[in-house]
């Protein structure tokens, strides 16, 4: 039996890769072609109202960065056992942290417009 191996590749957008000639002809052309000449027949035009209902996207999961924060010990230990952990269970208080800033940081987009 062969033994498989793996390759990981990871994409950096700030450092990609150059275009093959053909890639930037392809793109060149697109840029070229006037909007008229789009075919939207697969996507008929939407009103402002279906954006008014719109939600982020469900399966939307932001990016998650490791950092070093100070908070108050009270507050910590709310969210590690007031906040809804199971039996006083630590598990989880960052996730409600988390969610709590979450919760801030929408309220205050919509207030802001």
């Amino acid at each position: 039996m062969s033994e498989t191996k793996w390759v990981r590749y990871t994409l950096d957008p700030d450092n990609l890769p150059p275009l093959t000639a053909e890639q930037a002809a392809q793109l060149e052309a697109l840029s070229n072609r006037p909007d008229e000449a789009i075919d939207y027949s697969d996507s008929p035009p939407l009103d402002g109202a279906v954006w008014k209902s719109a939600v982020d996207g469900p399966f939307f999961r932001p990016i998650k960065k490791q950092l070093t924060l100070r908070l108050d010990a009270d507050l910590i230990d709310w969210f590690k056992h007031d906040a809804g952990g199971e039996g006083g269970k630590a598990s989880g208080y960052q996730t409600r942290i988390n969610r709590a800033l979450r919760e801030y940081v929408t309220e205050q987009r919509k207030k802001a417009g």
